[in-house]
C-alpha cells in the first residue's frame, strides 16, 4: 500500500478481468461497491445515480454537453474532482498536471495529457470513486449548512442543482415544504420545466420535487440486478462483492494481456497511449 492512498493498487486487475471475461455489468456494480466501501458513501445512492445518469454505461456520452461516463461528469467538473482527490488514489500524475486559471477554470497545458485525464471518465473504477468523493464533499457541505444528515436524495439534488443550489433548495424545503420551488429557481425551472411544473402547468412544491427525485433514484436501484453483491454500510472487507475481482480505483490502464496473447496477427501491439499511462502509473507507485 502506498502511504497516503486509499488502497493497494496493482496492474494485474485488468488482466484478470480480460482473462475471465467478466461482464461489463458486473464490473460496473463491483466498481461502485468498492467506491462506496472506500468512501463511506451510500452504495444504493451511487448505484441509483449511475443508473439515472448513464443506464450503467461506462462510455455514455451526452449529445448536448461534454458529459461522459457512468456519472456524466462534464470536463470542468471532472478536472476539478481529479485535481482535488486524484492523488489519494494513485492519480497524482493526473492531478499534478491540472492547474487553475485566474477565472477559476481548470486547465491542462498538454492537450494529449488533458484528453487522457478526461478519458478516465470511461473507466468504471475511477469514475465511481471520483463520483463517491464528490458526493462525500457535497454531503459534508450540506450537513454543515442544514444541521441534519444529508440523505441520498439530497446528494442527488446537489448533483442536479450544484451544492450551493441544493443547500438553498433544502433549506427552503425544511422551512416550508409546501411552498412552490420555481420562483426561487427561475433559471432551473425554465430549463427543466417537467421537474418544476406538472402537466397542467402548476408549480410543484419543494416536497413534491424532492419526493420525485427520491422515487427516481429508487426506481433506478430497483431495476438493477446486482447479482452477488452484498454491500454493508460498515465498510468491512466481508461486505465486498462475493467472489468479485477487487479492481482498484487507480487501476485505470486496461492491460490487454489476453487480447495480445490470442492475437493471430503478430503485428498487433499495445496501444502507445496505454503504454504511456502504464509507465505513469508505475512511476506513481514507485515500482
Amino acid at each position: 500500500m502506498i502511504p497516503g492512498t486509499k488502497g493497494d493498487f496493482s496492474l494485474s486487475a485488468f488482466a484478470d478481468i480480460s482473462a475471465t471475461g467478466a461482464s461489463t455489468g458486473n464490473r460496473v456494480t463491483n466498481a461502485i461497491a468498492m467506491a462506496s466501501r472506500r468512501t463511506g458513501v451510500d452504495f444504493a445512492y451511487l448505484l441509483g445515480q449511475a443508473k439515472v445518469e448513464s443506464s450503467l454505461n461506462p462510455t455514455a456520452r451526452a449529445s448536448t454537453s461534454s458529459a461522459r461516463g457512468l456519472y456524466q461528469f462534464i470536463d470542468q467538473s471532472w478536472l476539478a474532482v481529479v485535481d482535488k482527490h486524484g492523488s489519494e488514489y494513485g492519480l497524482g500524475w493526473a492531478s499534478d498536471m491540472i492547474s487553475r486559471t485566474p477565472n477559476g477554470r481548470y486547465h491542462v497545458a498538454d492537450p494529449e495529457m488533458r484528453q487522457q485525464i478526461l478519458d478516465l471518465r470511461n473507466h468504471p473504477e475511477t469514475a465511481s470513486v471520483m463520483a463517491a468523493q464528490h458526493a462525500a464533499d457535497n454531503k459534508a457541505y450540506l450537513e454543515q449548512r442544514l444541521g441534519r444528515e444529508a440523505e441520498p436524495v439530497d446528494l442527488y439534488l446537489a448533483h442536479f442543482l450544484g451544492v450551493g443550489g441544493a443547500s438553498k433548495f433544502l433549506s427552503a424545503h425544511d422551512r416550508a415544504p409546501g411552498a412552490p420551488a420555481a420562483s426561487m429557481f427561475p433559471a432551473a425551472a425554465r430549463a427543466n420545466r417537467s421537474i418544476f411544473y406538472d402537466r397542467s402547468g402548476n408549480a410543484r412544491n419543494f416536497a413534491e420535487i424532492r419526493d420525485r427525485f427520491a422515487a427516481k433514484l429508487q426506481k433506478g436501484v430497483d431495476s438493477i440486478d446486482t447479482g452477488p453483491i452484498r454491500y454493508a454500510a460498515n465498510g468491512s472487507d466481508a461486505a465486498l462483492p462475493e467472489g468479485a475481482k477487487t479492481v482498484q480505483p487507480a487501476d485505470y490502464v486496461r492491460i490487454e494481456t489476453q487480447r495480445l496473447a490470442n492475437a493471430a496477427d503478430v503485428s498487433v501491439r499495445p496501444n502507445p497511449q496505454t503504454a504511456r499511462l502504464a509507465y505513469l502509473m508505475l512511476a506513481t507507485l514507485g515500482r
